[in-house]
């Protein structure tokens, strides 16, 4: 009897469906019969295949088959690796492929001058809030694939960038959608806290993913904070808000607790939107007093609800000015004593850095080659300059050499169209 088990995976059973959990957040799904003929072809032999607690079981004494068995699903993983959550295939960016981690938003790094470098290993959210920016999550209408850059990869570029932006960085990693989508974001933090130009290492992340271990894990690795995106304390409107009917507030709210006592740092970070969650903000106010959260930054990060165009805008979500938001914010400090609600940048120790410079101009015309698809319906990728650039309203393939007119470098992220 073969009891199987790949590194930091696990097996599940579904019906006729082996599938493959690897570091938690990424699947790859085999026919139960596939696994069956490969091995009949290879050693003559019909063993019954079957998982339990988690193993691989294979009804034989053939060492040679469990060798084999392990080449076979590591051999097709790349190809059919999944998001686990979103389900979208993963496109996972290595070394090898040379594709530039600067130019791009929803993946790699992005400088915005000032001392925080946002670090973005993935792609993909396990929640589909009703007002999410970006369209992500399970539910999600516009984006059709996701990315992970290895972490070796990741910090090759980082250090690059640290090296030109200086000494006394924040490491901010977040993404679009959940940063502990990430299947290596325990290394990560790891790998940023022995980084001789990072001071503080923070991230945001909706909480649904931490469970004791992984908060330990993270603690031990460095982490220094956590902005916690939690939009109601009210288990159903949460829920309503959030885009999904199994949401457990509970859990998020011990696991806010459970951070505070591991050492790391707590910001409550609610997306506001009047006439919907605005009247709990004194709950807010009262639940970060009791767990300890603010140690060192503010407790508190109200937003403001603002739609965006490519992101899901409810009916039941009317913007407010942000005169009228910072009007309000002032008030509850007013009413509550809980200082600062109106954040700045110095709250956090951020302050302005020069630039990384810029590798084209608005308006300028480039050759440019197609390196990955885009996540999105007529969007594709492409480099030039050692940056990446987000083609738009585009029908080019992985492959192709074409021109592209860049029409926004905001920030050193690139998008253009195809001349």
């Amino acid at each position: 009897m073969i009891r199987l088990k790949l590194p930091n995976s696990y097996f599940e059973e579904h019906d006729d469906i082996i599938r493959l959990v690897w570091r938690r957040t990424l699947i790859a799904d085999y026919e139960k019969k596939e696994l069956e003929r490969a091995i009949k072809r290879k050693f003559r032999i019909s063993p019954e295949i079957k998982v339990e607690e988690g193993y691989l079981i294979i009804n034989t004494d053939n060492e040679e088959v469990e060798k084999f068995v392990a080449f076979f699903i590591q051999n097709y993983l790349g190809d059919r690796l999944r998001n686990r959550f979103t389900r979208r295939k993963i496109v996972y960016i290595h070394e090898g492929m040379n594709v530039p981690l600067l130019g791009y938003n929803a993946f790699g790094l992005i400088d915005r001058g000032t001392n925080l470098i946002q670090v973005r290993g993935s792609t993909g959210c396990n929640l589909s809030c009703i007002f999410c920016s970006v369209d992500e999550g399970p539910y999600s209408r516009t984006r059709n694939l996701d990315f992970v850059v290895d972490v070796d990869y990741l910090m090759k570029w980082f250090d690059w960038v640290a090296k030109e932006k200086g000494k006394g960085l924040e490491a901010h990693l977040d993404a679009q959608g959940e940063p502990l989508l990430y299947p290596y974001i325990v290394e990560l933090v790891q790998e940023l806290r022995s980084h001789p130009h990072v001071s503080v290492i923070s991230m945001q992340s909706n909480g649904v993913l931490l469970d004791e271990k992984l908060v330990e894990e993270l603690a031990e690795a460095g982490l220094d904070r956590v902005n916690l995106s939690i939009h109601s304390l009210d288990p159903e409107k949460a829920k309503m808000l959030m885009g999904m009917k199994n949401y457990d507030l509970n859990h998020v709210l011990e696991m806010a607790e459970a951070l505070v006592n591991a050492g790391i740092d707590v910001l409550i970070a609610p997306v506001i939107i009047f006439g919907i969650n605005d009247n709990e903000a004194e709950a807010f106010i009262e639940f970060a007093r009791r767990i300890g959260a603010g140690k060192r930054w503010p407790a508190l990060g109200f937003q403001n609800y603002v739609p965006y165009k490519f992101g899901r805008n409810p009916v039941i979500a009317k913007p407010v000015p942000f005169k009228e938001f910072y009007e309000w914010l002032r008030m509850l400090e007013e009413k509550t004593g809980m200082r600062p609600l109106v954040l700045k940048p110095h709250h956090f120790g951020m302050h302005p850095r020069p630039f990384i410079p810029l590798a084209f101009k608005r308006g300028e015309v480039v050759k440019a080659e197609v390196v990955l698809p885009g996540r999105m319906e007529g969007e594709m990728l492409a480099k030039a300059r050692n940056r990446l650039i987000q083609v738009i309203n585009t029908q080019a393939k992985v492959g192709d050499k074409i021109k592209v007119r860049i029409v926004r470098t905001r920030h050193g992220i690139y998008v253009g169209t195809q001349v």
